[in-house]
């Protein structure tokens, strides 16, 4: 990656657990989110998953993959903090749950007005089953900014319809978004880990400024001022991470809890 590539546009996922979020991003991305044990044991995500997304273009921009179980939608909201563009998943054999409307929700509060809309496990229904989602997809998409949002059928079984994903997600992300990068660094923090030999690392969709190693920061609301040993950008050491990437800042002098 460039100093040019580094992803400035963030997509993030939204819906039910067990809707296909986590094998959509491998579909479209290569990369398995699921990083933790545990979540490969329980089948579903538990923290936040990370991963880019390369175009034809050479263009990269970030997807976040959320947990859509109702007891982590704390790590929900704190993985779609930031983002540009929401991915709402729904299953074909499941249709509208609990959590797509809550996952919904939260993305209209967050004012994250640009979505694409995937139904997956197209390939475990009838074609009138999946006719019957897509329409209560556009009864609750009807009174609210998402009306014109894309509707694309999928399975990742079958791989139809991942490359029309692909597409739209690249016309999405040709849009402008505003990035701040001239003012003070604001990043909400949404995991904190300890690496032997690394120390504390802090990661989180900057939403404002611009940081490099060395930089001072203050750690809210505890007021904690510590300084910035290093910082990456999906992996990449990087001299300066700005505005709207996703960051991991390796902080010296402070431990995790």
């Amino acid at each position: 990656m460039n100093k040019n590539s580094y992803p400035s546009v963030i997509i993030g996922t939204a819906g039910h657990i067990d809707h296909g979020k986590t094998e959509l991003i491998k579909q479209i991305t290569g990369v398995d989110t699921d990083r933790l044990i545990e979540e490969k044991q329980r089948g579903m995500s538990i923290d936040i998953g990370f991963a880019p997304l390369v175009f034809s273009s050479g263009k990269i921009v970030g997807v976040i993959d959320v947990p859509g179980h109702e007891k982590f939608v704390k790590n929900m909201i704190a993985g779609a903090s930031g983002i540009d563009i929401g991915l709402l998943v729904v299953a074909a054999d499941d249709g509208i749950m609990p959590q797509t409307i809550e996952h919904f929700d939260i993305l209209r509060l967050l004012d994250i007005n640009k979505l694409l809309v995937v139904i997956t496990k197209m390939d475990l229904v009838d074609e009138e089953t999946v006719d019957i989602v897509e329409s209560e997809i556009k009864e609750l998409l009807k009174n609210n900014p998402y009306r014109d949002a894309t509707i694309v059928r999928t399975s990742s079984k079958t791989r139809e319809g991942i490359e029309e994903v692909v597409k739209e997600l690249e016309r999405l992300t040709s849009l402008k978004f505003k990035k701040d990068i001239n003012l003070p660094i604001r990043l909400p923090i949404d995991r904190v880990f300890t690496l032997s030999g690394i120390g504390t690392v802090i990661t989180g969709t900057l939403w404002s400024g611009k940081v490099k190693s060395g930089d001072e920061i203050e750690i809210l609301p505890n007021k904690i001022r510590c300084r910035i040993r290093n910082v990456q950008v999906f992996n990449e050491d990087v001299k300066e991470a700005l505005a709207g990437q996703r960051v991991a800042l390796n902080l010296i002098g402070v431990k995790k809890n």
